[in-house]
């Protein structure tokens, strides 16, 4: 069975042939450029160069190469953008809709006095009675009549 069919056999050296290309790429523009322009010129713009040349032959994000990274980003950047946001005309009738309903809301929150509270603490004496209920020991039937008691009150 082969193993390993993910690494790149190294072609130059310690290098991959891609690493390769880009370094001797990055290399000959940048000697074009010395060549051509004044020397301040030249290491000012071969720098960024540079850089490009080795991040795209060497680094690597999430163990993906950068290139990859370059190329999700200038898709992104170019590709078109898909939003489903649909704008709602507020007209009269749209607003007597939205009154009724926070009414409904409303009158839905206000519960009757009989009816008793549950809060995060009677909750959750209520599960962990119920979880350990299987063991059914007096401490545990202690703990379920008084989360029962409290849940009436």
């Amino acid at each position: 069975m082969p193993q390993f069919i993910e690494v790149e056999s190294k072609v130059v050296g310690p290098l991959t042939l891609k690493q390769f290309i880009y370094i001797a790429g990055t290399s000959g523009l940048c000697v074009v450029i010395v060549l051509y322009l004044p020397l301040v010129f030249a290491i000012i713009l071969s720098i960024p160069i540079i850089a490009l040349g080795a991040s795209l032959a060497f680094y690597r994000v999430n163990g993906k190469p950068f290139v990859n990274v370059l190329e999700a980003g200038f898709n992104y950047y170019t590709g078109a953008k898909f939003f489903l946001w649909k704008h709602e005309d507020h007209t009269a009738e749209n607003q007597g809709v939205t009154a009724s309903a926070a009414a409904e809301a409303e009158a839905a929150a206000n519960v009757p006095l009989g009816t008793p509270k549950l809060t995060r603490g009677k909750l959750s004496d209520l599960a962990w009675s119920l979880d350990v209920s299987t063991g059914n020991t007096p401490a545990v039937e202690q703990s379920e009549q008084n989360a029962f008691h409290t849940l009436k009150s």
